[in-house]
């Protein structure tokens, strides 16, 4: 069973979020909370696997509540469910750790498949989101001085993996799923899996995006 606790300023939307995820048999809702602030807290009681997690909120917003999050030993996935799409919040919200970032907009089986995912340690981004991320690091490569800098971080981060990991760090970069991986590279999706952890510990991220941008800063994807 998958805890979920929801985080958002507005009710309704808490109510709603907490009547389509109570009527999956494999997602439980353990709690709710009104602000970040509110989140960092129960998520230290509740101990959720997933938070989903709006920007905007008092006392505390999303993007600082995740950092917080993410700070901590053994921390939840962090879903960034959002009517905000601007570039500097997707790249804020990944930066900060977040795991899937989607509009408030998604149609509720995608919301409900981005939580499988990330637990799943895959990312799950809207394609709205995808195409501004996208946009945003081809806009921060045209600047001459700051994506050479960015180019040659990328490259000493990778030269510590080993030849294998560099395959699992590309084939993520691609976008491929830890099965998909685990059928090109010919390999156990727990291997993979294994891969993958190591892969945040040598590139210091703390989600697959995050290695996707780092593979894409060296040139190689």
């Amino acid at each position: 069973m998958t805890r979920v606790l929801v985080v958002d300023d507005d009710p309704l939307v808490r109510s709603a979020l907490g009547l389509m995820l109570g009527g999956q048999a494999d997602l439980e809702v353990v709690g709710e909370a009104s602000d970040g602030w509110e989140g960092v807290r129960l998520s230290a009681e509740l101990h959720p696997d997933v938070v989903l997690m709006d920007i905007r909120m008092p006392r505390l917003d999303g993007l600082a509540a995740t950092r917080e999050l993410h700070a901590r030993p053994d921390p939840p996935r962090v879903i960034v469910l959002t009517t905000f799409d601007a570039d500097e919040h997707v790249v804020e919200a990944l930066a900060a750790g977040a795991d899937g970032f989607l509009l408030k907009d998604t149609p509720p089986p995608e919301i409900v498949a981005a939580i499988r995912k990330v637990v799943d340690d895959e990312p799950m981004l809207s394609p709205s989101v995808t195409r501004t991320l996208i946009r945003r690091l081809r806009a921060d490569s045209a600047e001459p001085d700051t994506g050479r800098e960015r180019a040659e971080q990328a490259q000493q981060r990778l030269t510590a993996l080993t030849d294998r990991e560099h395959e699992v760090a590309l084939a993520i970069g691609r976008g491929l799923s830890n099965a998909e991986i685990a059928s090109e590279l010919h390999l156990s999706v727990p291997t993979v899996k294994a891969h993958v952890s190591r892969l945040f510990d040598k590139l210091q991220v703390t989600n697959r995006v995050q290695i996707a941008i780092c593979t894409h800063d060296a040139g190689l994807s």
